[in-house]
């Protein structure tokens, strides 16, 4: 610290440092969610605040993926985790908990895969997997998280969904991508409407403007960074004018 500023400025200053960076180290954050723009887009965010991080990433069985590795960061740690056992989510909560202390902040991200298929040709095996991995994962997930932040009586709950725009009318229909979803968002829902009798923190977010990842990861940061019981059960929705309301 500079030798310009009196001793007990100096000591102030140095304080405010030490509390910044302190900060930076202990405040845990768990990331939920498949492998997406978006996800990266919010893990970019998630560095400028902390050193590492613990994300699990639900994987991508679906016929006829693209088996690709999860890109490698050295910031996150990865933990396993099978979206369809109600045992393994617990078992990854109390893993992250484990790996980071704490959790201050747990960010649930839902961007379902698109399957494109006319009705007779739907594979029953992906119908499974997306109900089972896109649907019954979330409400293992938040249960387990729900229960860690009501004992602690503190933590922010932020789910995160992008809008999936409706097939044209001679399109092969998504069926399955937009049912997903539309759980999610009812979920999102009704956490959002009982937020205030809560002990923690839960708002959401949403966007149709796709493409827009980066933006959109920032906004959702700034509303997690500045949330406090007023903001419970807001569910804040981005668009082009969002960082001017």
């Amino acid at each position: 610290m500079s030798a310009r500023f009196p001793r007990k400025y100096r000591l102030l200053l140095d304080g405010f440092v030490f509390i910044k960076y302190n900060n930076r180290m202990t405040r845990g954050i768990f990331l939920a969610g498949n492998e997406s723009a978006l996800s990266r887009a919010v893990e970019a965010e998630i560095i400028k605040r902390v050193k590492q991080f613990t994300a699990a990433l639900i994987p991508n069985r679906l016929s006829g993926a693209l088996k690709n590795a999860p890109l490698e960061m050295k910031e996150r740690l990865f933990i396993d985790w099978n979206p369809s056992s109600p045992i393994s989510a617990r078992t990854l909560v109390l893993a992250a908990e484990n790996r980071l202390e704490h959790i201050n902040e747990a960010i649930l991200i839902c961007s379902p895969p698109s399957i494109r298929s006319s009705a007779s040709q739907l594979p029953l095996s992906d119908v499974e997997i997306m109900i089972n991995d896109h649907v019954k994962g979330w409400f293992f997930l938040v249960k387990e998280i729900a229960k860690v932040f009501t004992e602690r009586k503190s933590g922010t709950l932020a789910l995160v969904y992008t809008d999936i725009a409706v097939s044209g009318k001679d399109e092969t229909a998504d069926v399955l991508g937009p049912s997903a979803l539309s759980s999610f968002r009812a979920l999102t829902s009704g956490l959002l409407s009982s937020a205030h009798i809560e002990p923690y923190i839960t708002i959401g977010f949403s966007t149709t403007d796709a493409g827009n990842e980066t933006a959109f990861a920032s906004f959702i940061f700034k509303n997690i960074d500045e949330a406090t019981n007023r903001t419970k059960g807001k569910l804040f929705k981005f668009g082009r004018f969002s960082f001017f309301k």
